[in-house]
């Protein structure tokens, strides 16, 4: 949680002002996503509970949410993983860790800010 702790807090402070919205686990995110219908998510694919590669396949099947732009980071990302996440909708794929800098300006651009 302190990864996300981190990236929350960044991009909270950030120039663009992001509102920023966290979850503990995939079936949180899932219900998020549903509530709060976000531009962008920044997605694990190893969570407790329910595969990154499924989250991003119901994002992006979802009629509502496959506007969603999807940022995968993994500890565990090999070439086989990245070419999954993308199959499956990522829009981006990064190992951690990766720096906040990089990770805010990734967001920005994705959201079409930068």
């Amino acid at each position: 949680m302190i990864i996300v702790e981190s990236i929350v807090q960044a991009l909270e402070e950030d120039q663009f002002d992001y509102e920023v919205i966290s979850a503990s686990d995939g079936f949180e995110a899932g219900l998020q996503v549903n509530h709060f219908n976000p531009d962008l998510l920044i997605l694990d694919i190893m969570m407790p509970d329910i595969k990154g590669y499924e989250v991003c396949k119901k994002i992006k099947s979802s009629e509502k949410s496959k506007h969603t732009k999807i940022i995968v980071l993994s500890a565990y990302l090999d070439d086989e993983k990245f070419a999954r996440m993308k199959e499956n909708g990522a829009d981006v794929c990064f190992s951690k860790p990766l720096p906040l800098p990089q990770l805010k300006d990734e967001v920005a651009k994705l959201l079409g800010l930068k």
